[in-house]
């Protein structure tokens, strides 16, 4: 069973290690199914206009620079609650609008998404420039693994929450999938 997913990519991408986001969200777009019920979404440096997107997906993971204070390149995965604590903390940030107000928003409409996480990678340089550090750049790969990982767990427990009727559905569904020859 697939849910609708929002990947959304935060970052300015005139900005160094702050482009991760994007560039990770790029990535993945260009290696997925287009099948797949996955929406990638560069969110730039943050609106407002990206609450819609948010309170319409079922599911939503955010990668973002962030700091972590630990080394660069360091890939962190927070979830749920753990997620809205980590954007409440205050950072220093070239967003418009911060994660946690964004967040906030979405939440007074009660469609904030149950599923949610921020998978997020510590910048080495945030100056304006063009191009990743060596560092951000080698944690890319890391981070669209944990996006990937990610969806693999919430399908697992989507599918495991079904009755049974269900279950057996989306597991043919999924066996169909493979023996057409889609990854």
């Amino acid at each position: 069973m697939t849910r609708k997913t929002l990947i959304l990519g935060l970052g300015n991408t005139l900005m160094t290690d702050e482009a991760v986001g994007p560039v990770v969200v790029r990535r993945l777009e260009s290696e997925t199914d287009p099948a797949a019920l996955l929406l990638f979404l560069d969110g730039g440096t943050l609106s407002f206009t990206l609450a819609m997107p948010i309170e319409e997906c079922e599911r939503l993971i955010v990668v973002d620079a962030a700091a972590l204070g630990e080394a660069p390149g360091s890939v962190r995965v927070f979830e749920g609650e753990a997620m809205d604590r980590q954007v409440s903390l205050p950072a220093k940030s070239v967003h418009e609008v911060s994660l946690a107000d964004l967040m906030d928003m979405v939440r007074l409409t009660g469609r904030l998404p149950e599923r949610r996480a921020l998978i997020g990678i510590e910048p080495a340089v945030i100056d304006w420039g063009d191009g990743l550090t060596p560092a951000v750049a080698a944690a890319v790969p890391v981070a669209m693994a944990r996006v990937q990982e990610l969806l693999g767990v919430w399908d697992t427990q989507d599918c495991e929450a079904l009755p049974e009727t269900d279950q057996s559905r989306a597991t043919n569904q999924a066996s169909t999938t493979v023996s057409d020859g889609r990854t």
